[in-house]
């Protein structure tokens, strides 16, 4: 049985030439959604997972715009709204070390280089320069920036994540 990923949601059409805006959770877009790749679309109802396949990708506004092969017309696209895009976990490549997929990310537990417990990783942003970690704490949410200052040991075997907290990160009253 295989493991899925899912990588992103197909929110809308976009024009008439079979385009579709998709709002993307997958760490390495251009590679994820470039010409030729596999995707799968899960059917809500019977839990089946298609295959699709990219037939071109490009960014406009917030959006990733996707067209399929074999999905030339708004009509062939317009049944696809809504749904959820995978890929299976064969699919990943292999990293460089100190760079990981999201999916290994979220769900570790964030301790500080003192000892102290923050929470666990339950969504990573990628608003520009570096990535920003959200921990979640049981109270206000700590926003950690992905960056060597801060980060200091990363786990996955273990699902744990050192980190140096720098002056004014975190509300010392939490």
């Amino acid at each position: 049985m295989l493991d899925w990923l899912y990588v992103g949601k197909i929110v809308n059409t976009h024009g008439i030439r079979g385009e579709v805006r998709v709002i993307s959770d997958s760490d390495f877009t251009d590679e994820r959604f470039a010409k030729g790749s596999k995707l799968y679309i899960r059917n809500a109802k019977s839990n089946r997972y298609q295959p699709i396949i990219v037939q071109n990708y490009r960014r406009h506004k917030q959006f990733d715009l996707l067209t399929f092969q074999g999905y030339p017309t708004i009509n062939d696209v317009e049944p696809l709204k809504g749904s959820e895009l995978f890929v299976s976990k064969e699919q990943l490549s292999d990293l460089e070390e100190d760079v990981f997929y999201y999916h290994e990310i979220i769900g570790c537990t964030v301790v500080t280089d003192e000892g102290r417990v923050l929470g666990e990783i339950k969504e990573i942003l990628s608003p520009g320069a570096n990535d920003v970690w959200i921990v979640k704490t049981g109270g206000k949410d700590i926003l950690l920036p992905y960056i060597d200052d801060v980060v200091k040991e990363v786990d996955i075997e273990n699902k744990q994540i050192k980190v140096h907290l720098l002056p004014g990160l975190i509300d010392d009253e939490s």
